[in-house]
């Protein structure tokens, strides 16, 4: 039996596409056993997922950690984060290792000198290329997100109007840079005259407070109401999905919902758009942008102070193709 530990630390994102990785060796692999390595406050991702037989979690100390880890006798180790530490955990195990290359360099240059240099495939496709030694092939079922029954949350406990139909329009993300703006969330959303759920944590409520008393009573606004598996709910039930670059959005395509995400100061060119999309998903950015991208993660308030990348965009254009493929079924 193939007994086998797979690695990514962080983030929300980052994890959710790593599902295919473990999808693929477990079930091409039935009777391995498959165990993942995350920060303890991610581990909540990966619980519930079948192909997953053990979650174990980052300790602050990292020798604690690797204790832990010896005890389990590994065969193989998939590192995916490809850091300092798991450099220190490959080293101590001391077991086959492969890992991903995360083309900083490749990255630097274009946010630098706006040389690009990355390759077209996807971040998920690298990620399966370090399975080639155990001769799987890519399943292309996409990413994976399983939510735990007690966080299903039935639309109907937030309005029940919007059983018949609404969008889910994500407000939160980490970075600044990233998140759509708040006059752009108004202007989209009274434009579409559709419904819309806001999405996002306790750090977008007053962002999500001046969107909903600006909507025109179009919005149920759930920001920093709901955990992060009821806002995975949520995008399950809606019927088109509004995102930046963030983890929900990577949580709307595994469960292959049409996605219109609206792209800041990253570009999909590092390799993390949507995964293989329902194929009515569109990609909206300004491209003509020489400050673009900026950072491969994003910063707190723009380096320019104009924050064109997001300001420049089309609401009535972003609204008409939300309106366009809202009723596809």
């Amino acid at each position: 039996m193939l007994k086998i530990l797979v690695i990514r630390f962080s983030s929300i994102g980052d994890i959710v596409l790593t599902t295919p990785v473990v999808r693929i060796l477990k079930k091409q692999f039935p009777d391995s056993e498959i165990h993942f390595l995350t920060k303890s406050q991610f581990s909540f991702l990966l619980n519930d997922n079948p192909y997953v037989d053990k979650v174990h979690s980052l300790s602050r100390n990292l020798s604690d950690t690797i204790k832990e880890l010896k005890d389990e006798s590994y065969d193989h180790l998939i590192d995916l984060h490809n850091n300092l530490r798991t450099k220190r955990i490959k080293s101590a195990l001391s077991i086959p290792d492969f890992t991903v290359d995360k083309l900083n360099l490749r990255k630097w240059l274009l946010v630098n000198f706006k040389i690009n240099k990355m390759p077209s495939n996807h971040i998920v496709d690298r990620y399966i290329e370090t399975l080639s030694v155990f001769d799987v092939s890519n399943d292309k079922e996409g990413l994976d997100y399983f939510i735990p029954e007690k966080d299903e949350y039935p639309i109907s406990l937030v309005n029940a109007t919007f059983e018949n139909g609404f969008v889910a329009l994500v407000l939160g993300a980490t970075y600044f840079t990233k998140q759509i703006p708040e006059e752009l969330a108004i202007e989209i959303i009274n434009h579409s005259q559709l419904l819309f759920v806001l999405l996002g944590g306790k750090d977008d409520v007053e962002k999500a407070d001046k969107v909903e008393k600006l909507s025109k009573g179009r919005v149920a606004n759930l920001c920093g109401k709901v955990n992060l598996n009821q806002s995975a709910s949520i995008i399950q039930q809606s019927k088109v999905v509004v995102s930046s670059d963030t983890g929900l959005m990577h949580i709307a395509a595994a469960f292959r919902k049409p996605i219109v995400s609206i792209w800041g100061n990253t570009v999909p060119e590092f390799g993390m758009s949507p995964y293989l999309p329902n194929k009515h998903s569109k990609i909206f950015e300004i491209k003509d942008l020489s400050c673009r991208p900026c950072s491969k993660i994003g910063f707190n308030k723009c380096p320019k102070k104009h924050f064109y990348c997001m300001k420049k965009q089309d609401p009535i254009q972003i609204s008409e193709y939300i309106k366009s493929i809202y009723a596809i079924k």
